[in-house]
């Protein structure tokens, strides 16, 4: 099982709390050795890392999170789309893979980290007013509208996540499915796009996988070639 370097502190923690608790109380108090030593398979088992390879699809927009779609709503947003946009929310349980990874390839060209409460991820005012991170990704496809299509992906803390990790920077270059952070413990991820941007292929209820479910597919042609900019 591959480990995210995202969790290494976390890991060797555990490591040194649960793995060295278990190991002590084996010699004298072997059932109790059980606890620590199921809260460190617990610890590597939320940090995990499962390799995935995206659709062969270039316009397929794959899911920035496991999980479980929670809501699918037409907004308003100014941040990134700068215009309607159609918001797919995303909840994380604390069993669900939690890295996020890109939902299609671009640049990143945006990036703003909001503080606020820790609602529990899977009510919609979380979506507002919890912390969150949030990454502006401009692609090489073209939008309805002309120009581009941007697309946002907003990481939010939930009740118990309380740390949000964003590794990627503005410039950068990410590929269709890279990894691009995380949130601990329990977290709702949300992905905006254009209105008329791209034709669903989720709805309420349905499970997602990071990288590899396909969240919708873009409506229109390649603005460019795929790393031309």
């Amino acid at each position: 099982m591959l480990l995210t370097r995202y969790g290494l502190k976390e890991i060797l923690l555990a490591l040194v709390l649960f793995g060295g608790g278990a190991a002590a109380l084996a010699l004298y108090f072997p059932w109790a050795a059980i606890v620590p030593g199921v809260l460190l398979l617990f610890t590597l088992y939320f940090f995990r890392d499962p390799r995935r390879a995206p659709p062969g699809d270039d316009g397929a927009i794959v899911s920035p999170a496991d999980g479980k779609v929670v809501d699918i709503e037409e907004v308003d947003d100014g941040e990134v789309i700068g215009g309607r946009a159609v918001r797919v929310g995303v909840f994380l349980s604390i069993l669900d893979v939690h890295l996020n990874r890109a939902p299609l390839a671009g640049r990143v060209t945006f990036l703003k980290y909001s503080p606020g409460k820790f609602l529990a991820a899977f009510n919609k005012k979380a979506s507002t007013e919890n912390e969150s991170n949030t990454v502006g990704i401009e692609t090489a496809h073209a939008c309805p509208g002309g120009g581009p299509l941007r697309l946002k992906i907003k990481q939010i803390s939930g009740i118990i996540a309380r740390r949000i990790v964003c590794a990627c920077r503005e410039g950068q270059d990410l590929a269709r499915g890279e990894r691009f952070g995380m949130i601990k413990f329990g977290s709702r991820t949300e992905l905006y796009l254009p209105v008329g941007a791209a034709e669903l292929a989720v709805g309420i209820g349905d499970k997602v996988r990071a990288g590899r479910t396909v969240i919708g597919t873009v409506t229109g042609a390649p603005d460019r070639k795929d790393g031309e900019r």
